[in-house]
């Protein structure tokens, strides 16, 4: 059984944050499964640090940006929003090329949090990072933008 409330394929997430530090990143949206989400984003120079490997706050922000968009499709975007509210990572191994891979799972899906775990991953399946994510949800104000 699927834990998404309002399912979007993930070229429609990839678009969602094309214009914002995601997309900057080059962080796509590749696979969604029953209770998962999955993206990717190289390590080049946009999330290296300077002694060329990936840097922990481009881990962080991969991390953010697939636990918040899962806890977005898990709830009524009409009537609440999630926002991140803490966010801790575990950086296990160093990468510096190609691709890494995050997949987010819940922890818990309850009506006013969600907690999300995250494991980032090399090409060769090695663990890179850990991370666990709370998002709160909230009530939507009426003058608060709707996502696009």
């Amino acid at each position: 059984m699927s834990i998404w409330r309002a399912p979007l394929t993930p070229e429609q997430l990839t678009e969602r944050g094309r214009r914002s530090l995601s997309g900057y990143l080059g962080i796509r949206i590749t696979e969604t499964g029953a209770d998962f989400l999955r993206a990717t984003m190289p390590v080049n120079e946009h999330t290296q640090q300077p002694f060329g490997v990936l840097h922990g706050g481009a881990s962080v922000a991969l991390a953010e940006t697939v636990g918040s968009l899962a806890s977005m499709m898990c709830v009524d975007t009409e009537r609440s929003m999630c926002l991140g509210q803490d966010i801790n990572a575990n950086h296990l191994r160093a990468v510096s090329s190609g691709t890494v891979t995050a997949t987010a799972r819940p922890f818990h899906l309850g009506a006013r949090s969600h907690v999300w775990h995250i494991e980032i991953r090399d090409e060769q399946e090695r663990l890179v990072c850990v991370s666990r994510l709370t998002m709160a949800v909230v009530d939507r104000r009426p003058n608060t933008a709707k996502p696009a």
